[in-house]
């Protein structure tokens, strides 16, 4: 267990550190935060007693390093500095085994199974055993970064500080590498530190986080208590975003440029809706900021083209989302940047609706299928049966994340109010339908124009969702009801 208490310090009298103070148990990971010239490697340097403290201590298990013979020292705690030039070459099983030095009784005189097999299992976690008769110098600095892990990982010292690990590496091997020495704290109870410059990458793999600024802790703790858009913002004096992790509950942040790209303004209309018996297709000139549960590219991002595909009522393939990606490369569009649905209901029957608030205009797509309608509250009786209402609401406006979310929300309860109005049955159970199995829903906005933060029903741009919704999932029941009577 590593324990820092009121450390200050710097170089000569002039404290560049002041009253930092944290613990770091076994088995953890601390990362420490902060733009450049806050202090993290100064900081480092006295944790490691490469710089004297001013005041303050720097504890190993309850003892100050002070009081640590050096070798003794450097079996407790093993450092990985910045990378730099060196003077002098050595092999890469050299260079390695230098860091079982704090184990020998003279220089290397009584080397042992035990340092063998250190040096070895550190140069495999690094992937580097092939290059172990190589001459560092002939090594790129990304494969030389991962020789003075490995040199650090030989050590089996108890604690282990890290400069900046992931320099000069690819983004595969900072994974790799990480990945390893996350598993070697969980495996051998290694107590971490380590300065990061990439916060993502910091806050996936550390227990706790310090944010310095100016030499000063301006932050500790989990990484959702430390990577705070507004801290963050006030440290880096730079704008950012904060995001969950998609795998991860661990918080992400985006950089968002204060020069924003000259943007063609767009205006969404009915009328560039194509309508065919193929499909539903509507392509923007700039890509609109979309939320949707569609089989290709489901989810939140960017998109210029949004399709909703008739297919047959048997229709059944072994990989659908593939097989709707060739789809739309075959019709010149690609597909990564295409929402793509599908439909079995006859897509010429679409309901494609323009509608005008104060803020600006909204539009409303919708294919109603309801041959197969679902009670939701009795779904548990059933199997899943083919029957779609794809929804689309397009807005012309800035929405907030809050209001993409209500939008869904407010438009699931107008198509609900429609099939209610339109006595459509759950033909198992008999009671009134909300939706049927397959339904589906995608809110885009073109980012421009007016803000609206929220979209709940007696905001104006809910208000129109909830009208648009319910007339066009009426009068698009109505005219698959038509055609099935004929």
């Amino acid at each position: 267990m590593l324990e820092i208490t009121n450390l200050s310090g710097g170089y000569g009298e002039k404290n560049i550190i002041s009253d930092v103070s944290f613990r770091v148990e076994k088995g953890a990971m601390l990362g420490i935060l902060g733009p450049n010239g806050s202090g993290k490697s100064t900081l480092m340097k006295l944790i490691s007693g490469v710089l004297p403290a001013n005041v303050g201590s720097v504890k190993i298990s309850g003892r100050k390093i002070g009081d640590y013979p050096a070798k003794e020292l450097a079996r407790e705690m093993a450092v990985l500095p910045q990378l730099h030039v060196h003077a002098f070459s050595h092999t890469v099983r050299e260079t390695v085994s230098l860091g079982r030095y704090p184990h020998q009784q003279g220089w290397f005189s009584s080397w042992s199974t035990e340092d063998e097999d250190a040096v070895v299992e550190a140069m495999r976690l690094m992937d580097i055993l092939h290059y172990e008769k190589t001459q560092i110098d002939q090594l790129s600095g990304g494969e030389q970064q991962r020789v003075f892990v490995a040199q650090a990982l030989a050590q089996n010292a108890s604690i282990l500080l890290l400069d900046e690990p992931t320099n000069h590496l690819d983004i595969n091997h900072q994974k790799e590498l990480l990945d390893t020495i996350k598993k070697q704290a969980i495996e051998k109870d290694l107590t971490v530190v380590s300065i990061f410059h990439d916060i993502n990458l910091a806050a996936m793999y550390c227990d706790q986080l310090l944010l310095l600024d100016k030499g000063e802790v301006f932050q500790i703790g989990e990484p959702h208590e430390v990577i705070r858009e507004q801290d963050i913002e006030a440290v880096y004096q730079t704008r950012v975003i904060n995001h969950p992790h998609p795998e991860l509950p661990k918080p992400q942040i985006t950089l968002l440029p204060n020069v924003k790209r000259k943007t063609e303004i767009n205006n969404i209309k009915a009328e560039d809706f194509s309508i065919t018996a193929e499909r539903v297709l509507y392509r923007s000139r700039v890509p609109l900021k979309t939320v949707s549960s569609a089989v290709v590219n489901p989810g939140s991002g960017w998109y210029r083209n949004f399709m909703n595909r008739h297919v047959d009522a048997n229709y059944n393939v072994d990989d659908s989302v593939e097989e709707m990606k060739s789809y739309i490369e075959q019709k010149g569009i690609k597909s990564t940047d295409t929402i793509g649905m599908m439909t079995a209901v006859q897509t010429e029957h679409a309901i494609v609706k323009e509608y005008e608030g104060p803020f600006g205009t909204i539009i409303i797509a919708v294919t109603a299928g309801v041959g197969n309608g679902v009670d939701v509250s009795k779904a548990v009786e059933r199997t899943m049966q083919v029957g779609t209402i794809n929804t689309w609401i397009m807005v012309n406006g800035i929405l907030s994340e809050e209001a993409f979310i209500q939008a869904m929300i407010t438009a699931t309860e107008a198509k609900t109010k429609a099939l209610q109005h339109e006595q459509v049955l759950d033909p198992l159970t008999g009671t009134i339908a909300t939706g049927t199995s397959t339904d589906s829903c995608l809110v885009a906005a073109t980012q421009q124009g007016e803000q609206l933060p929220y979209a709940g029903p007696v905001t104006e741009v809910g208000k129109l969702i909830g009208l648009g919704v319910f007339e066009c999932t009426v009068e698009g029941i109505k005219l698959y009801r038509e055609a099935k009577r004929r």
